[in-house]
């Protein structure tokens, strides 16, 4: 009845905090629902139990952190990443906040300053942003910078449990130490480009009890000293841990991990001072180990070999840049290592055939595999994989010279369930290994094949023909598609969402018109490098594909303005495009792409097509690929 509040005079408080609980993974509905009136707004607060902050404004972040704080209440994760600007639009189920009035006086000529509007503690609306140099002539605005009183007012937060701190340079171990002796609840901490060192690691092995996740990348100032520590601390709960680049970091911290660590599931390790003890002492001493990431040059087949013998549970395995060990890893892997789903080898010069060949003959429950520039493994090897893995779901082979067609006949035959193929500078596959899959992986949801010179329109158009449920189709740089490959997938493939066709030098008009009108779900579209594409494509991809929201047209010389204005026209749901080096484009274009869609976020274009008043209306929107074209 109007006038009257039938909901707030009806429903008690509990009820409504409920409510808020279940809507918490939409921030837009908690938003709305926070400027109903004072009481939702009190109640939407007390619910709220994520904040996620960027990194540029222009106000102090120590006083920002001090306010959420007090407002929210109940809050259990913080994320605070100083590497994305505050305008960042959140992940689901979190919320992004910035200070209220961040602007500063406007300046002229200055750089690395973005024109940023925070958005209100109440109801953050994620403004728009650019790249470093989007509106750097108008707007000067000082970095985001966490320092320790920042920590201090979130140790207010005592029933913290996840926290996260990438790249907050200016944290020291005196707020970490005061951080951790009051969140004695922390369950998770990412610290990645933070300059900590030993005694605020310590003090989180002292206080942190219940620790199980720890992020430790790229921290320069942590020894040994200090990891040894948060190991005989907090040893017994810790489940995951990651370790990337720091200096002073040696065996002597993996054996302590080894000896206290025994429940450790998850270990990412990354450092030229590792050498075989280190590795050792892990495999001996956490035999609960699930996922072990290692990109170690001084580590040899004897720490492999105890990887297959005592990490039985082993699920994932990530093998990078290993110049000295050889098949005898991967066969004590194939032997030991029965759970094993997701196997990923990258550089590894000195593995053959017989590596794959254990795997599969060892591992038939594989459902991931990445082959990445090991250059003596062929196609033998991978026929291994065909025959003996039928649960495989991903595949990737990049940089793979010796793999030809009948290694992907084995797998069309044997790996029914492969959703995900991607091939990268694979010169001895072609069509016909193309044609393999299609017809035999006919519950591929994505295709991306780069810089594969032989694979021509004969392999797509039976991707067309078999593969209906294609969602992801990239073709970057291979020069014999052509417009009877798209006509294939238009066709055939209604569901596509995304489609990547840079530097295809045979697709024009036709192709692309098919693809608007036989894939109306289409939300991603990349033509740059397409010299025979016009204006008569756009306007049939604007008609029949309203829902795209990242467009990429640069370096098309034949798109002029009047295509942009058919694009844009029911493309209103547009929030990025780039399309610098379309000479036929000008700042009329410019203007009509910015005036129509009302969600763009970024346009990347020259800057001199650029008018003042675009600039004035959009200028944070606005990015540029160098400020001199």
């Amino acid at each position: 009845m109007r006038g009257q509040d039938l909901i707030n005079a009806t429903l008690p408080e509990e009820l409504l905090l409920e409510i808020f609980n279940h809507i918490e993974g939409s921030k837009s509905d908690c938003d709305s629902c926070s400027l109903v009136c004072k009481r939702w707004m009190r109640l939407e607060r007390i619910s709220r139990r994520t904040l996620r902050i960027g990194g540029s404004c222009g106000n102090s972040p120590d006083v920002l952190i001090k306010l959420l704080v007090e407002k929210f209440v109940n809050v259990r994760n913080v994320f605070i990443d100083e590497r994305l600007p505050i305008s960042s639009p959140p992940a689901q189920s979190t919320y992004s906040f910035g200070p209220t009035n961040s602007w500063r006086k406007p300046t002229r000529g200055k750089g690395r300053g973005r024109k940023t509007a925070g958005s209100s503690s109440s109801s953050s609306k994620a403004g728009n942003s650019g790249t470093e140099n989007s509106g750097s002539d108008e707007y000067d605005i000082e970095p985001f910078t966490l320092s320790d009183a920042g920590l201090t007012s979130l140790a207010q937060i005592v029933r913290l449990e996840k926290l996260s701190l990438i790249w907050c340079s200016s944290v020291r171990n005196e707020g970490l130490a005061s951080l951790a002796e009051k969140c004695r609840n922390l369950k998770s901490l990412d610290l990645q480009g933070c300059y900590v060192g030993d005694q605020g690691i310590a003090a989180v092995g002292q206080w942190c009890k219940q620790l199980e996740d720890l992020n430790l990348r790229f921290c320069e100032g942590l020894t040994d000293t200090g990891l040894v520590e948060l190991a005989a601390g907090c040893g017994k709960s810790l489940k995951a841990l990651g370790i990337a680049t720091c200096a002073r970091v040696t065996d002597t911290s993996l054996e302590a991990i080894g000896s206290h660590c025994t429940s450790l599931q998850t270990l990412s390790l990354e450092s030229d001072l590792i050498k075989n003890q280190g590795v050792l002492s892990i495999a001996k001493g956490c035999p609960s180990l699930k996922v072990l990431k290692l990109h170690c040059a001084n580590v040899t087949d004897e720490a492999l070999l105890a990887v297959g013998t005592y990490c039985a549970s082993l699920e994932l395995l990530a093998l990078n840049s290993f110049q000295r060990f050889t098949d005898r890893s991967l066969l004590s892997i194939g032997e030991g290592c029965k759970k094993l789903k997701n196997l990923s080898i990258s550089d590894c010069y000195f593995l053959t055939d017989m590596s794959l060949q254990a795997i599969g003959s060892g591992c038939p429950g594989l459902t991931n595999l990445e082959v990445n520039g090991c250059h003596n493994i062929g196609t033998l090897g991978l026929e291994y994989i065909g025959k003996s893995c039928p649960r495989l779901s991903e595949l990737a082979l990049l940089y793979c010279q010796k793999i030809g067609d009948d290694a992907l006949l084995e797998i069309g035959r044997g790996c029914k369930l492969l959703q995900a193929l991607h091939l990268v500078d694979c010169s001895n596959i072609g069509d016909d290994g193309i044609c393999h899959i299609a017809r035999g992986c006919k519950q591929l949801k994505k295709l991306h094949i780069r810089r594969c010179y032989e694979v021509g329109d004969k392999g797509i158009i039976v991707v067309g023909e078999n593969c209906q449920y294609l969602t992801d189709l990239s073709l970057r740089f291979c020069d014999r598609v052509g417009d009877n490959a798209l006509i294939a997938i238009g066709q055939g493939c209604p569901l596509l969402e995304r489609l990547n066709v840079s530097g295809c030098h045979e697709i024009g008009d036709d192709g692309l018109v098919a693809i608007a009108r036989g894939c109306p779900k289409l939300l991603n579209l990349d033509v740059s490098v397409l010299q025979n594409l016009g204006d008569l494509a756009l306007a049939e991809v604007g008609e029949g594909c309203p829902l795209i929201k990242d467009v990429v047209l640069s370096h098309c010389r034949q798109i002029t303005d009047v295509g942009l204005a058919h694009l844009v026209k029911n493309c209103t749901l547009l929030e990025t495009c780039h399309m610098v080096y379309c000479p036929c484009v000008t700042s009329v274009g410019v203007a009509t792409i910015v005036s129509t869609c009302v969600n763009l976020k970024k346009l990347l274009v020259e800057k001199w097509k650029v008018s003042q008043r675009t600039r004035r209306r959009a200028g944070f929107v606005l990015s540029y690929l160098c400020v001199d074209l």
